[in-house]
């Protein structure tokens, strides 16, 4: 993404703007014009910034997941019970949004943020990355789909039934 990535304030503007048009229409039928327009900025501003609409989401997350991360790490952790239940917290709290992205199709993008926090690395040998993936994936999926079903268990019934998924039977 060009740019510095210091938050501006044309950089919300932009951000704000596309999510208000985003909550009507699909990304692909949003022109940057409509985009820039609404934020009252140039396109040149735009490009400056992003070289994609997706960038923009991107970075939404990014600055969410900042937060999480600064959130969690001041409250200590917890190990992998406590990342999980903080997590499912944060997507609670953000529901609108996360609900926007999964309504137009654009959930994978959470995927992205994901994959860097429990994802395999580079440095991982063979088996943990395979390990890492798995969990990466099965989190993403089990997430998805509770979005999917519209967020009806709360956040901490979400981690109890993630720790004990061995357990339940079709409930």
């Amino acid at each position: 993404m060009p740019g510095p990535r210091k938050d501006t304030h044309v950089k919300r503007q932009i951000r704000a703007s596309l999510l208000s048009l985003l909550a009507d229409r699909e990304l692909k039928e949003i022109p940057i014009g409509q985009i820039t327009g609404r934020a009252g900025v140039s396109r040149v501003s735009f490009y400056r910034n992003y070289a994609t609409k997706e960038d923009i989401l991107r970075e939404h997350i990014r600055l969410l997941f900042a937060d999480w991360t600064r959130d969690f790490d001041q409250q200590g952790g917890g190990g992998d019970d406590g990342l999980l239940g903080h997590l499912f917290a944060h997507l609670n709290e953000h529901r609108e949004f996360y609900l926007l992205l999964s309504r137009r199709s654009l959930f994978p993008l959470l995927h992205e943020f994901l994959d860097g926090i429990v994802g395999p690395k580079p440095e991982y040998p063979n088996f943990g990355a395979y390990l890492a993936a798995f969990f990466s994936y099965g989190l993403y999926g089990w997430i998805k789909e509770w979005f999917d079903r519209g967020m009806v268990e709360s956040a901490d019934e979400m981690l109890i039934w993630l720790k004990g998924r061995g357990n339940y039977s079709s409930k």
